[in-house]
């Protein structure tokens, strides 16, 4: 039989050529694990798996660039301040940290490696939910159970039992914490009619990180540390709740937002350079970036979510979103990882922040 030509339209649909592949192009290789491995070296491969993996190790090159950066590495500008032209000064000034990550997230076992960045000082700003703030508290007055997400929500109401996804949350908690809470709402408003101070949400959330006097708490380290806590969204929680209740009790008690806004946003304006590392959406996420706008954006960004964004939200939008609005500068690193935040964050940690802790153990044991 006769063979019959290959239709060129086919051919040349099917054998186009490529173009020369670009410099920066890197060959996609995953981890051999037949051969010795540490820690450090598996988290490096992240870089060149694909997909999500590759925002993953682009997010941990990025957040190690922010920890590492000292004024120092840049030249000094000709019209730089007398402050900061001193060796010393400049070789003092890091990066500033904003930190943002919803309530769940302290729920989680993601605390303990919060507090661990808080404790370290590794991070200059804290921007949180509600829930974030007192999760960390009922943590110290009882335990987080970890159960399933399908139990049944009316059976679990009936047992006095709170479901945060696949976790439990007794609500003899909530009790424990308003024991522990009421008076000190009673003396915070005393002191406030005493001395005409009226508290804003970051002193609010230093009071009690003082207050709760617990080493496992996130709070009593930020308040240690200096570290200021942000809580746009103070009362939406346990918090407001309690502080419903006492209106009613001993009415009186003033929180000042705007002393807040000004305090944050002056962080950010004052920052020689600026990160952002916001796990989650919604609140937390736009007020660091809002914040960021004040100094005509981030130098560097990374965001950690589930959300899309097709639907016009903040929480999913990505980083380029953000630098149409002045939220991130032209040209600066940043990266969003597609992911639930449980599984990506702790990796992030381990290969950046915490790589020279104690408890990481990076080289293959012999």
């Amino acid at each position: 039989m006769a063979s019959v030509q290959v239709p060129e339209t086919a051919s040349a649909a099917v054998l186009l050529r490529s173009e020369p592949i670009p410099e920066s192009y890197v060959p996609v290789k995953g981890p051999d694990f037949d051969k010795p491995l540490s820690l450090q070296q598996f988290l490096e491969s992240y870089q060149r798996i694909g997909f999500q993996a590759n925002s993953l190790g682009k997010a941990i090159d990025i957040v190690n660039r922010m920890h590492k950066w000292r004024l120092s590495d840049e030249p000094i500008a000709e019209d730089e301040s007398d402050e900061y032209r001193s060796p010393e000064v400049r070789s003092r000034t890091r990066c500033n940290i904003f930190l943002g990550y919803t309530s769940n997230l302290i729920s989680s076992g993601l605390r303990e490696i919060i507090l661990h960045l808080v404790k370290h000082s590794h991070v200059a700003a804290i921007v949180t939910t509600a829930g974030g703030i007192e999760e960390d508290f009922i943590k110290c007055l009882g335990h987080t159970y970890v159960a399933d997400f399908n139990l049944d929500g009316a059976d679990l109401r009936k047992r006095g039992m709170n479901r945060i996804g696949n976790l439990i949350v007794p609500n003899d908690n909530y009790c424990k914490f308003e024991d522990w809470l009421t008076p000190i709402l009673d003396t915070m408003l005393a002191e406030q009619q005493e001395t005409g101070q009226v508290w804003s949400p970051s002193s609010f959330i230093r009071r009690l990180g003082k207050e709760i006097d617990n080493e496992e708490s996130v709070y009593y380290w930020a308040s240690k540390n200096d570290i200021p806590v942000f809580c746009p969204a103070l009362t939406d929680g346990s918090i407001g709740d309690m502080i419903y209740f006492h209106s009613f009790r001993n009415p009186g008690l003033i929180l000042d937002i705007v002393r807040d806004i000004r305090e944050l946003n002056e962080l950010s304006r004052k920052s020689r350079k600026a990160g952002m590392i916001i796990l989650g959406g919604g609140v937390c996420k736009h007020q660091i970036a809002n914040a960021m706008l004040i100094r005509n954006g981030a130098d560097y960004s990374v965001f950690i979510n589930t959300g899309q964004e097709f639907d016009g939200s903040d929480s999913g939008a990505r980083p380029d979103e953000a630098v149409s609005w002045g939220k991130i500068r032209a040209g600066a690193e940043s990266v969003k990882i597609h992911g639930d935040a449980t599984l990506v964050f702790p990796m992030l940690v381990a290969a950046t922040f915490a790589k020279d802790a104690p408890g990481i153990v990076f080289e293959q044991q012999q």
